[in-house]
């Protein structure tokens, strides 16, 4: 039985500092799938912040009376989101307002698509994405008989009794 703890003994005592090797070789791609997993993290969180952000502008788009206001108020809102969500980027807002010169009573939509470049310069190691491009977009229906300015300051009312009691 000596020589069986003998060779035990031997084999215990070759593995000395193989505990620091380990960590040594295991440390860089471990640190390399934790820095993917927080680049998606931040990715997912960006998606959503804009798709958030896309949904609220349209829903401001929709319920204002010109196509002016709707374009300032879906950046407004889109930009008060975005930053209340804590993402700096600086977003791209496009307002498709092209639906606002429908004539009352017809059914008509508002689409706000947001582009916003998010960084990773914090997180990330030579060879990973030093950015990405997140894009969200969001069509709200504009209410068919909501009265909507229709150019140099015309207003054509949404009121259906209005009209047909003789538009008093």
């Amino acid at each position: 039985m000596s020589s069986i703890s003998a060779r035990w003994r031997a084999l215990r005592s070759a593995d000395d500092g193989s505990a620091a090797l380990e960590t040594v070789i295991l440390a860089p791609p471990l640190l390399a799938f934790l820095a993917l997993a927080v680049i998606g993290m931040r990715i997912e969180v960006a998606a959503g912040a804009i798709e958030t952000a896309a949904h609220n502008a349209a829903r401001a788009a929709s319920i204002s009376r010109s196509a002016a206001e709707a374009q300032a108020n879906a950046e407004a809102t889109a930009n008060e989101s975005l930053s209340n969500q804590g993402l700096s980027c600086d977003p791209v807002v496009v307002v498709n307002t092209a639906q606002f010169a429908r004539q009352v009573g017809t059914p008509a939509a508002v689409s706000v698509d947001i582009t916003c470049r998010v960084s990773f310069a914090d997180i990330a190691a030579p060879g990973m994405p030093g950015a990405r491009t997140v894009e969200a977009s969001f069509t709200s229906p504009i209410d068919w008989y909501r009265a909507r300015s229709l150019a140099f300051g015309i207003t054509e009312s949404g009121s259906a009794a209005s009209l047909s009691a003789g538009g008093l």
